[in-house]
Parts: structure tokens; C-alpha cells; sequence
């Protein structure tokens, strides 16, 4: 199992309280969030880690090194911020497996790795997407499904329940990315969003505990 854990956010709401390091190293229970998350990858039984980082990323790189209880950690370091879109692409050309998880930095989920990659190894797919069910999706914005498909997004401010895109994915190594996208843009609203049709069909994976940050 190969990961791409995306850390190179900004943290710009936080920075007042972040003393000095980036976002995903703000400490949860007394450790960085994402020593957490490599945590999860881990008892997954994750072999190799695609770390995207660029804001104060030699405080990331300090604390883990090259590896993190026997797991590999590379580092692909943005030079300049590249978006979620932009880091996700970038990194994804350092990648060796066919099909790739896509962890967001500031999101905790609460799912099996293991079997997102064997639903997306099934379904031949070039993106499964993790959905999880909110009671007031306002915040996030909806997922459109149909069946075990996404066949579109709703913008933020609806209120009432639905289904959120959590923020994992397992995708293609050779994911065929629009020709039109700029070096820097957002994975969700850029490429997702504005490309629903290009892309489908987009599989669903179910998981029920979500928290963004």
C-alpha cells in the first residue's frame, strides 16, 4: 500500500495558535495530528508515504525523517503553494503502485485503507471517493450519488442531511488528468467540481465517522 498524505497547508485560520508549525503538526492529545494520521496508515499496513509539504516543512521532516515505524516517508516539497490539485499531481509522479490512497493533512477518518483500495482495485475506476454522511452538510457541501456512483457536487450553504466528500481517495497512477488544468489549482473545485462528466464514473466508498478540521 502506497499513500499521498497531502501537509503543505498554509493553516492560515490557526496561525495564531500554531507556534511555529505548520498545521498538520498541531498537537491533538499531545502529539502532531499528523503523526496520527501516519499512525492510521500504518496499522493499515502502508509501506511507502508520499508526503506533500511546503510551509515549514523541515519542522515535518525533523520530527519523522525518512521513515515512521518501518514505513517509508518521501518528501515532495512545494516550492510554492500548488493547491490541492497541484500537490496531489506533483506527488502522484513519485508514486510506484498502480492505485495510490489521497489523505488529506487536517482530516481524520475513520475507515479501513485496505479495503478503499480493494473496492477501487475492483471497480477499475481511475478515483474511488470516501463519502460520509452528515446530519447539515451547509458547512461542506454534497456529494450527488446514484447508485454507487458520484454524479455531481452541491455547493456549501444547503443545510439538512447528505452525503460529504471526506477527503480520501484511492486513484490511478496514471489518472487521466484534463489537459486544461493549471500547474496550481484545487483538487475539489478545479478538477471534480468542473469536470464531474469528464471524469465518471467516480465509485463511492461508504464510511461513517468523519471529522474536517
Amino acid at each position: 500500500m502506497e499513500a499521498i498524505l497531502l501537509a503543505g497547508g498554509l493553516g492560515t485560520r490557526l496561525a495564531g495558535r500554531l507556534n511555529g508549525v505548520p498545521k498538520p503538526m498541531a498537537p491533538i492529545a499531545g502529539r502532531p495530528f499528523l503523526e496520527i494520521l501516519l499512525g492510521q496508515l500504518h496499522l493499515a499496513d502502508c509501506s511507502r508515504v508520499l508526503l506533500s509539504v511546503g510551509h515549514l516543512h523541515s519542522v515535518i521532516e525533523s520530527y519523522f525523517g525518512s521513515e515512521f515505524h518501518g514505513m517509508q516517508l518521501k518528501y515532495v516539497i512545494e516550492q510554492e503553494p500548488l493547491g490541492t490539485g497541484g500537490a496531489i499531481r506533483a506527488a502522484l509522479s513519485h508514486a510506484a503502485e498502480e492505485s495510490v490512497l489521497v489523505l488529506n493533512g487536517d482530516t481524520f477518518l475513520q475507515v479501513t485503507y485496505a479495503e478503499l483500495l480493494r473496492t477501487h482495485a475492483k471497480t477499475h475506476a481511475s478515483l474511488t471517493i470516501a463519502v460520509a454522511r452528515q446530519e447539515n452538510i451547509a458547512r461542506y457541501g454534497g456529494v450527488v450519488l446514484a447508485e454507487n456512483h458520484v454524479i455531481g457536487f452541491e455547493e456549501k450553504g444547503r443545510s439538512g442531511p447528505g452525503w460529504i466528500n471526506a477527503g480520501v481517495y484511492a486513484l490511478q497512477r496514471d489518472f487521466p488528468w484534463p489537459k486544461n488544468l493549471a500547474e496550481k489549482f484545487s483538487f475539489e473545485t478545479d478538477l471534480l467540481t468542473a469536470h464531474v462528466q469528464q471524469i465518471a464514473p467516480m465509485d463511492i466508498f461508504w464510511t461513517s465517522v468523519c471529522q474536517k478540521t
